[in-house]
């Protein structure tokens, strides 16, 4: 598979926008909320990030929700709040595509395009993704093995796409005490078997702010690319997941734990 690992040195360095690159001497931290909920929000949250030194802003402005009566985001009114960061603070964007329709309003807005975990296996998404000269980042789907994840992420590889970041964010099992299980196993393998980038989520995985600094920790420790953690200005007031996210001033304090980790790994924080 295009995919493969050919030697141990072999990764696939990733340029982001015309600031950033995920390579084995960096670490990217991404982090923003879960939505873009209003240009307020957004601003306030990325206010506090900037001065974090955050380099890449997650946000989503079409969100593909299980429950069809719950919020489904913003819109492209979301993506006009996320070119003003981008903007104003100088950080790079990533933001998700749910569908195919809202597929090339994302791409134009965003510096990186996000396949989430329920459109894994939307082969219009990632075949288009293929053809964009936008990085993509692909959560694997909760119910997917390994093998299979791989497999749909060579459908943006075949159509000439290579700036791929694989993401792991949970799978599904029998244990119920979080939202989900952080499969490292399943991301030790990607690591050994293929070139691709390696961002973990510990978000989604965790579903509680509680469990995701250890998370991290345990990631960052782990020797992954990347970190894609959900802040928000106001966690108690986010319109979906704030069970998971954190305050600006609890990520502040994460993001110096994080830092000295990569660092001993002789990484640099991007």
């Amino acid at each position: 598979m295009l995919s493969d690992k050919k030697s141990q040195d072999d990764f696939a360095n990733i340029s982001i926008g015309d600031t950033c690159e995920v390579s084995p001497k960096t670490f990217v931290m991404m982090a923003g909320p879960c939505a873009a909920e209003s240009r307020d929000q957004v601003m306030r949250t990325a206010d506090a990030l900037a001065e974090i030194g955050i380099s890449v802003f997650r946000a989503g402005c079409f969100k593909p929700r299980t429950d069809p009566y719950a919020w489904q985001g913003s819109g492209a009114s979301g993506l006009k709040w996320l070119e003003e960061v981008r903007e104003q603070y100088g950080m790079n964007i990533i933001s998700e595509v749910s569908n195919y329709t809202n597929f090339h309003l994302v791409e134009s807005a965003a510096d990186i395009i996000q396949i989430g975990a329920k459109a894994m296996y939307d082969h219009s998404l990632l075949i288009g993704s293929g053809k964009s000269s936008k990085p993509v980042l692909v959560k694997r789907g909760f119910g997917a093995t390994v093998k299979e994840y791989l497999r749909m992420v060579e459908y943006i590889l075949s159509s000439g796409n290579e700036k791929v970041m694989l993401c792991e964010r949970g799978i599904r099992t029998f244990e119920t005490s979080t939202r989900f299980t952080y499969d490292l196993c399943g991301a030790a393998v990607m690591q050994e078997t293929t070139r691709l980038p390696l961002i973990l989520d510990p978000s989604h995985a965790a579903g509680d702010s509680r469990l995701v600094g250890k998370l991290a920790l345990a990631s960052a420790g782990f020797g992954c690319d990347g970190l894609i953690i959900e802040v928000h200005c106001s966690p108690e007031e986010a319109l979906c997941d704030k069970a998971q996210a954190l305050s600006p001033k609890e990520y502040k304090e994460l993001y110096k734990r994080v830092k000295d980790i990569v660092a001993l790994g002789g990484r640099k924080m991007v």
